[in-house]
């Protein structure tokens, strides 16, 4: 890789931290990293698979009292040029260019809001930037009290664009910075006065809320998250044991790892047609309903026809009885009306006669 090519990318990151045998048993267990020496005396390596993602050493003594932080080395095809017109630009130098022995060359900076970084020219053996994947560095961000001045700063100093800006409220807007058309992080306001301005560096994860388990469980504390981003990557900020501040991005879920709408059924095949709705010429006539059948219809209408007469025959049958039963007793009623009548006119015979020889006596004496 040519110097020109390394201008404004993230080429390592180095945590500085009060317990180093501590730190180097965290991390291992939330993101995919191991431990491995290095030929400098007190100076560990971060290990994902083959690569060298960065490195781990004890926080220098004249730093008593600041935070344990994880520090970003930009590249820059020339430290100590960049370094003079990072000045000029409201910079200021915390550690001055340096040499490292086989390594590089690099120096210390706090851009014009207090955010420390580090500039880094590789050597012929130091350059090497791994490829996307698991345990890599993945995304950083920058909180800073002056979004707009922030991006005009490191634009100039590494040719960084403005990209695509997200409104996020009262938070204000997070506002995404690009290398070459590239998104690579994003710049935010520090939220609240008592926090300064800081770089934060995220670090790729198969599984955000996995991360987050092991980081409680081995004694970190867990800040925000995982929650979805725009993009759909999952993100869990943390505070590791000994205070310094990390982050981890999953990427993007597959869609079938989310509650989709279900997959399309296969089309039915040409035949047989499924049963659910057949068709008239489908159907076998064994199936066929009984609707069709008109014996059906006349046995039924001989039924009624049956019961009707049947009803008319009972009812026939209850009339002759009732005139029958009438009949006998009118016949039975009128030889009794006729004896009732014979006794009254032998009765009036009877006392006809009785008058007669009274009147005939009585002619006879006048």
């Amino acid at each position: 890789m040519s110097t020109a090519d390394i201008r404004g990318r993230f080429i390592w990151h180095e945590l500085l931290t009060t317990d180093t045998a501590a730190a180097a048993a965290f991390y291992p267990k939330v993101v995919p990293w191991r431990t491995q020496p290095s030929s400098m005396p007190g100076y560990t390596i971060w290990m994902a698979g083959q690569s060298q993602v960065g490195g781990l050493m004890a926080q220098p003594s004249d730093a008593a009292g600041t935070p344990p932080q994880w520090l970003i080395y930009i590249g820059t095809p020339n430290v100590d040029a960049t370094a003079e017109h990072a000045q000029r630009l409201g910079a200021r130098v915390v550690k001055p260019a340096a040499d490292i022995p086989n390594v590089g060359r690099f120096a210390v900076l706090a851009d014009p809001q207090g955010a420390t970084f580090a500039l880094y020219t590789p050597g012929p053996t130091g350059g090497a930037i791994p490829a996307a994947g698991a345990g890599v560095f993945s995304w950083h961000e920058l909180a800073t009290t002056d979004v707009a001045g922030a991006l005009r700063f490191y634009g100039e100093l590494f040719g960084w664009s403005k990209g695509q800006g997200h409104d996020m409220g009262a938070m204000g807007v997070y506002q995404i910075f690009e290398r070459f058309g590239s998104m690579i992080g994003g710049m935010c306001n520090v939220q609240g006065p008592a926090t300064p301005p800081s770089w934060l560096s995220y670090v790729q994860v198969a599984d955000s809320s996995r991360a987050v388990a092991a980081a409680k469980s081995a004694g970190g504390r867990l800040l925000h998250g995982p929650v979805e981003v725009p993009g759909g990557s999952w993100i869990a900020l943390f505070m590791d044991p000994q205070g310094g501040a990390f982050a981890v991005q999953e990427p993007p879920r597959p869609a079938a790892a989310k509650p989709a709408a279900p997959p399309p059924k296969p089309a039915p095949a040409p035949a047989p047609k499924p049963a659910a709705a057949p068709t008239a010429a489908a159907r076998p006539a064994a199936a066929k309903p009984a609707a069709p059948k008109k014996p059906a219809p006349k046995k039924a209408a001989k039924k009624k026809a049956a019961r009707k007469k049947a009803a008319g025959k009972k009812a026939a049958g209850k009339k002759a009885a009732g005139k029958k039963a009438a009949g006998k007793k009118a016949a039975g009623k009128k030889p009794a009306r006729k004896k009732a009548r014979k006794p009254a006119k032998k009765k009036a015979a009877k006392k006809a006669a009785r008058k007669s020889p009274k009147r005939s006596k009585a002619r006879r004496h006048r």
